[in-house]
């Protein structure tokens, strides 16, 4: 059974081991550190400090996994260290796991609210999970999709339509999809669904109505949208071209 005096003297170690694990990380050399925060670690494992160190470590040498599992020996050991938090919050907001990183950083502000980094990596965080949501909310899987597609009748519904009430709606998808790329609330997925849905609008209109001569814009061939087609139509919104 080791006596106070030995406890006193490997705590002591420990100390010096992470001094040393703390200069190696200054001049960058992470893989040092870690190896030294190591050490430190089995002569104390309770230390909530040496974990969240190391985890910082790995995190710079984008060994995100190590990071995360470091980071949680660190609030465990000490759930009011708001360190251990935040560090695994961002190795959690580097993995692109928003939602994780949210409820970290949520917990370093509750812990340190006048912390204006953590203020700033939590409003970074919640920008990205209120866009993750919105993208979430309007998307819909494939097989979906395309069931949906098939069970519309544009023929039917664009039959009660002028062709200028059809053109302004393809053009109103258009303009929309267009927009709410360009204030990244939409994928270039998300845009291209959309836009895929303003030309079979357009392929309706075309076979109806005779397309003057001089118009260069984009065309569809027979009743099939292609992935070409509507990057040709984004191509002639942005430069303005319209039908006839």
């Amino acid at each position: 059974m080791p006596t106070m005096e030995s406890e006193s003297s490997i705590s002591s170690r420990a100390e010096e081991l992470k001094c040393l694990a703390n200069e190696a990380f200054k001049a960058k050399k992470y893989s040092q550190a870690i190896d030294l925060y190591s050490q430190a670690i089995e002569l104390n494992n309770q230390s909530a400090v040496y974990w969240a160190n190391r985890s910082f470590a790995h995190t710079k040498l984008e060994e995100y996994g190590s990071a995360i599992h470091d980071a949680t020996q660190a609030v465990e050991i000490d759930p009011k260290y708001s360190k251990g938090y935040y560090r695994r919050g961002a190795a959690y907001l580097a993995m692109g796991k928003f939602k994780e990183a949210l409820k970290d950083f949520q917990q370093v502000k509750r812990i340190c609210p006048n912390d204006p980094d953590a203020a700033k990596k939590l409003k970074e965080c919640e920008k990205a999970v209120k866009k993750l949501k919105f993208e979430e909310a309007i998307s819909v899987p494939v097989a979906e999709r395309r069931s949906i597609a098939d069970s519309v009748d544009y023929r039917s519904i664009v039959g009660r339509m002028t062709t200028s009430s059809m053109l302004a709606t393809a053009a109103a998808a258009v303009v929309l999809a267009a927009a709410l790329m360009a204030a990244k609330l939409l994928s270039v997925g998300a845009v291209l669904a959309i836009m895929a849905l303003a030309a079979s609008i357009m392929v309706i209109i075309f076979p109806l109505e005779q397309v003057e001569p001089q118009y260069s814009g984009a065309r569809i061939e027979g009743d099939t949208v292609t992935l070409e087609f509507v990057k040709q139509m984004i191509e002639d919104f942005k430069n303005q071209q319209s039908a006839p």
